[in-house]
């Protein structure tokens, strides 16, 4: 199969998938042939988008205009959104187009201090088509920000990380077993991105580390995530500015059913109130901001 960056490239196919918030106001690509499709690919002119929502208070600051790219090289057992993690399933949408809605935003975007923020499935997934939507929103004025999971941060290039405000990491875990446990991926590429980002001193970062009951619960576990947090502040200082603690929950649940795939957190329960105050003080104690 092509690749580009070293990712193979699943050109999306077959009518639009308007899934979601869903992509009204943005024309699918779908006149384009499959070797059209897959040369502006490489060249990041189309990618192959699930959704787009805006939202307030959330992947980022102010009101912002959040993009779910499709396609995911990890394989989370709690993913949220499993309906984006293959690239073909995605629908086509040219660069030109989605900057022109990102355009039609910049008022909300100037008033509220929002931007855009592109996430995913795994954003780094479609590198070439994320550093144009980053480039054309910074000649718009616009404050940009990628949610990753980090796993594929050697595939974002220097000038598209110049392009980038702020990086939602997402810190899955600090322990290599559990972390190939729940993903299927290797850590230490997310934590040689972190690495990356503070030594480039200028990229706000926002950690995010999802608490799962019996998964990533244990104290030594949030003891080496918070430890390495703070070791990138120590590297840089004021690299980390925040660090999230998202409490499991089961929203997507009914997606993982609907697209018959097995779901092994079926039974797992939010954390206790107790349990998540307890993770807050372990990062707050590392004098993190902590929420």
């Amino acid at each position: 199969m092509p690749t580009s960056h070293g990712i193979a490239l699943e050109v999306p196919t077959g009518p639009p998938r308007l899934i979601g918030a869903g992509l009204a106001g943005v024309h699918s690509s779908n006149e384009f042939s499959h070797d059209e499709r897959l040369s502006m690919m490489r060249a990041g002119e189309l990618g192959s988008v699930h959704s787009w929502e805006l939202v307030t208070a959330v992947d980022g600051p102010g009101t912002r205009m959040t993009v779910f790219l499709s396609g995911c090289p990890l394989r989370c057992l709690y993913c949220q959104n499993p309906d984006t993690l293959q690239m073909r399933d995605g629908e086509p949408v040219t660069a030109d187009e989605l900057l022109a809605r990102i355009g039609h935003y910049r008022g909300i975007f100037a008033t509220t201090g929002g931007g855009i923020t592109l996430s995913g499935g795994e954003v780094l997934m479609q590198p070439a088509f994320a550093a144009r939507i980053l480039r054309g929103a910074k000649e718009l004025g616009v404050h940009t920000a990628i949610d990753t999971s980090g796993f594929l941060g050697a595939h974002l290039g220097d000038a598209a990380l110049a392009d980038t405000d702020l990086v939602l990491l997402d810190v899955k875990s600090g322990d290599e077993e559990i972390y190939h446990r729940l993903t299927g991926g290797r850590l230490e590429p997310t934590l040689e991105f972190g690495r990356r980002l503070a030594a480039e001193g200028r990229v706000e970062v926002w950690i995010r580390y999802v608490l799962v009951p019996a998964l990533t619960d244990r104290w030594d576990d949030v003891e080496r995530v918070a430890d390495y947090v703070a070791s990138l502040n120590q590297l840089r200082s004021g690299t980390v500015t925040r660090v999230e603690v998202l409490p499991f929950h089961q929203m997507g649940r009914d997606k993982w059913h609907m697209l018959g795939r097995p779901y092994e957190l079926e039974d797992t329960p939010p954390p206790s109130e107790e349990l998540t105050e307890r993770v807050v003080t372990q990062f707050l104690s590392r004098g993190l901001l902590t929420f």
